[in-house]
């Protein structure tokens, strides 16, 4: 036999260091993984025998633990899938997962919150360092050799053939001097029932010559919601996505009728690295007749429900249905649709019943929850009750319907800006005017928050408005007494304006809702947001309209008076850029030439002061 030396990808080895080091507390968690491990081999075996049935070969699939307390070992035996040698390597000594680099760089240095994430992520086999000093694995697929795999997870493994005769997997724990505690048959029984009983598929004890079944080996879904507790679900939610916390709510459901199938769906605490990919590593996982047949059943669950975890269970669909098979199939479709009903069912639960958790999870998963109103038409008024934003009313969020109901009487809108950060929302010149008048505006922050409110244009019979609009119902609701005055005082300088700041802006006028900021620049009524333009730049696209914003000026302001009364063009063309600067940055856009920006502050600044610009500007 050639036996051969390798090292650990760098990842694995980081990774291993991790899990050894941060997970030392909660050592027991290793038997857990490797029978949620064990478990997967044998769904494995089954799914590749309903195309081969000479694989099973009637054996009845099983996992058994092996403690042998005179050789200071613990085995955690399958009869399962196994592996081959190049699966030995893969899935041993690399972590070949997209994940992994996000895992790494979202580590943070802090012990217990690495614990947390190390623990959401998923140890799997390597776990199995945390008590074991060195590891075997004996493993054999049927149609391949057998293979044995050893290492003391420091940085090299050893691979070599090996005599094995049966199919699956045994791994071999060598465990250390303190921790010989998990070969106690009574430590081990009590582990299985509290982790793993929730698994179809029996966990035998062998010792002192005999055999014993430690877990009721029934699907967990498929026992009757009355017999099962809390902490049940919460232990099958753990082995089911490996998360490190519980879950924070749940719904069980068993349809019997014209369609027979069970679904149990999760809602997560925490996110996972891939919550803001569109086709995320995780998602709902599909069974037909309790055989396993695929993860991320796309088809099950929409994208903007992606955070949701759970499996559904299928009586009407074939054990060969494939992910073609799956799409436009009338079952599938409607399961579906059950589905996202259920998910919404839960948050509706959560967030009248316990506001607190709901505030949890908006925080966590609200952005992802947003894209329901732009992907689907359908459940779009039930998800903008689900919605919450930050508001010029308070610190904490609010529902749209806590809006409404707290509208002035004359109020006829709903009003909203959209800005990068809540700072720059609550300090945006466009509230002043809202502000005066004590109407409240709703700030959005998310950058998904410009497509969300291009498709929700009303709630509850009530418009949706940007107070950063031009539009006329906009404008009207502040309108005051000495804006008409003002319109004829300032009609030879606003075309005269217009043409030193041509190419920048479509037109100026004067404005109603400045009170204490000299302009402030608005998209036109049929434009998008001057931050949406911003974003679609940023990624590459252009307006799709091409169309300049609005400049409106204060008329109250001592610098627009002054701008008016400038009789000097050289003068009136500096004040002008400025103010248009000034205006572009509370947009938190970027200028074209700051220097020049800063020249003209200056010099406003040296004016002031008495000083002679031109001494210190040359």
């Amino acid at each position: 036999m050639t036996t051969e030396t390798r090292e650990f990808q760098a990842e694995t080895r980081q990774v291993l260091r991790l899990v050894i080091h941060s997970l030392y507390s909660h050592k027991e968690i290793f038997l857990r993984e490797l029978i949620s491990n064990a478990s997967d081999a044998c769904e494995k075996l089954r799914f590749e025998a309903l195309a081969r049935p000479e694989l099973l070969g009637g054996d009845t699939l099983r996992i058994e633990l092996i403690p042998d307390a005179a050789g200071g070992t613990l085995t955690i035996k399958d009869n399962g899938i196994g592996m081959s040698r190049d699966e030995v390597i893969e899935n041993l000594g690399t972590i070949a997962r997209s994940g992994t680099k996000k895992f790494l760089e979202a580590l943070s240095g802090n012990e217990a919150k690495d614990t947390q994430l190390i623990g959401q992520f998923g140890v799997g086999f390597y776990s199995a360092f945390i008590v074991a000093e060195r590891v075997g694995v004996l493993t054999k697929r049927t149609d391949s050799e057998g293979v044995r795999w050893d290492s003391d997870g420091e940085g090299a493994y050893e691979i070599q053939p090996h005599h094995k005769a049966d199919r699956g997997t045994e791994v071999i724990l060598h465990l250390r001097a303190e921790d010989k505690e998990f070969l106690q048959p009574e430590r081990l029984r009590h582990l299985v029932q509290k982790y793993s009983d929730h698994l179809g598929l029996p966990i035998v004890l062998i010792h002192d010559g005999k055999e014993e079944t430690l877990n009721q080996a029934r699907a967990f879904w498929t026992r009757p919601k009355s017999e099962l507790k809390d902490e049940d679900y919460q232990a099958f939610y753990k082995h089911f996505t490996h998360d490190w916390e519980e879950a924070r709510a749940w719904a069980h459901h068993k349809v019997e009728g014209n369609l027979e199938y069970t679904s149990l769906l999760y809602l997560p605490k925490r996110a996972p690295l891939d919550l803001f990919e569109r086709e995320p590593e995780h998602g709902v996982q599909l069974y037909v007749k309790r055989v396993f047949i695929m993860d991320k059943a796309a088809e099950l669950m929409p994208p903007w429900l992606r955070f949701m975890r759970g499996l559904v269970d299928s009586a009407d669909l074939p054990l060969n249905v494939s992910r073609e098979l799956l799409q436009n199939n009338r079952t599938v479709e409607k399961i579906r649709a059950a589905l996202v009903k259920r998910s919404l069912d839960l948050l509706d639960d959560l967030a009248a019943n316990k506001p607190e958790e709901y505030a949890e999870f908006w925080k966590t998963f609200g952005t992802v929850l947003k894209e329901g109103v732009i992907d689907d038409e359908g459940h779009k008024e039930r998800i903008a009750r689900l919605l919450r934003f930050q508001s010029t009313e308070g610190d904490g969020m609010t529902s749209l319907a806590d809006y409404v109901a707290r509208m002035k009487p004359e109020q006829k809108a709903i009003y909203f800006l959209t800005a990068d950060t809540a700072a720059a929302a609550r300090n945006s010149p466009h509230l002043e005017g809202f502000r005066a008048k004590g109407y409240e505006v709703l700030l959005l922050t998310d950058r998904v928050d410009e497509w969300l409110t291009s498709h929700l244009h009303e709630f509850d019979g009530k418009k949706l408005e940007s107070v950063a609009s031009a539009a006329a119902d906009v404008e009207s609701v502040i309108d005051t007494p000495e804006k008409a005055a003002a319109e004829s005082a300032y009609k030879d300088m606003l075309p005269r304006l217009q043409t030193v700041l041509a190419g920048k802006i479509a037109s100026a006028k004067l404005s109603g809702r400045l009170t204490e900021s000299p302009a402030c620049l608005v998209a036109g009524e049929h434009g998008i947001s001057l931050r949406m333009s911003r974003i679609l730049k940023q990624a590459g696209q252009k307006d799709p309209f091409g169309m300049l914003p609005i400049l409106e000026l204060n008329p109250q302001h001592p610098l627009v008076q002054r701008l008016k009364d400038a009789a000097d063009d050289g003068a009136f063309s500096d004040l002008t850029h400025l103010l248009h600067d000034q205006a572009v940055l509370a947009e938190g856009g970027q200028l074209e030439d700051p220097a020049s920006f800063v020249k003209q502050v200056n010099r406003l600044l040296l004016e002031g002061l008495g000083a002679k610009p031109k001494i210190i500007l040359g």
